[in-house]
């Protein structure tokens, strides 16, 4: 361990690294399989999230890639939380592996690098660095859905607001904690560029609402 603690560069490295690859784990696309339901690549919006997987009919599978997105979000940052001054691991490190594991849906190495647009990932990951900045923009984008009945919208919405949410909750923890401070205000600019598309769709007014289902689980 003394070895280690001495290049907690190179841990840091390798937690992010860590992070990417569990991030790399498509759930919409391995949920869909086990429960025997066509790749969501395949149909729909072709993106592998969540509400594409609504698409499909089942309303089960689509939760739980909801929830399993947003779990490999959480559980990287949390670890790193909790373990990572053992390591000598501090806010860099938790900066670097929050944005590993957001990347590593966008862009999975284990599917081609054919991800999604990472809201629920981001999520996970918002709520791993601070539980209320996380349940802030949840709570923004359930609102934002709710009303206008738009999933890209509500994403929108959540993105633009979740760095403001951080400043304002506090802003001496912003200033100190510049390289989450970062992080959060990446992830918040990848995901309106992954929902670039939609944006046209919604200046034009032809973007889908969400819609139930037709087939049952």
């Amino acid at each position: 361990m003394n070895v280690l603690t001495s290049y907690p560069w190179a841990l840091a490295w390798l937690a992010a690294l860590g992070a990417y690859l569990i991030g790399s784990l498509s759930f919409a696309v391995i949920v869909s399989r086990v429960m025997g339901l066509h790749d969501p690549r395949t149909y729909g919006s072709k993106n592998p999230g969540a509400t594409n997987v609504l698409r499909s009919g089942s309303k089960k599978a689509a939760i739980l890639t909801l929830l399993l997105d947003a779990v490999k979000g959480w559980v990287p940052v949390v670890l790193v939380k909790i373990y990572g001054p053992l390591w000598g691991l501090g806010e860099g490190t938790l900066a670097l592996v929050a944005l590993g594991a957001f990347l590593g849906h966008l862009w999975p190495v284990f599917f081609r690098f054919q991800g999604g647009k990472g809201v629920a990932t981001a999520a996970g990951v918002l709520m791993g660095v601070q539980p209320w900045l996380g349940t802030a923009t949840l709570l923004t984008w359930l609102l934002v859905a709710f009303v206008s009945r738009y999933s890209s919208l509500a994403a929108l919405a959540a993105s633009v607001l979740a760095p403001a949410y951080y400043l304002l909750g506090d802003r001496e923890l912003w200033y100190a904690d510049q390289g989450i401070a970062v992080a959060v205000t990446a992830m918040s600019a990848l995901l309106l560029y992954r929902h670039r598309e939609n944006i046209s769709r919604l200046l034009a007014g032809t973007e889908s609402k969400i819609a139930g289902s037709k087939k049952k689980d």
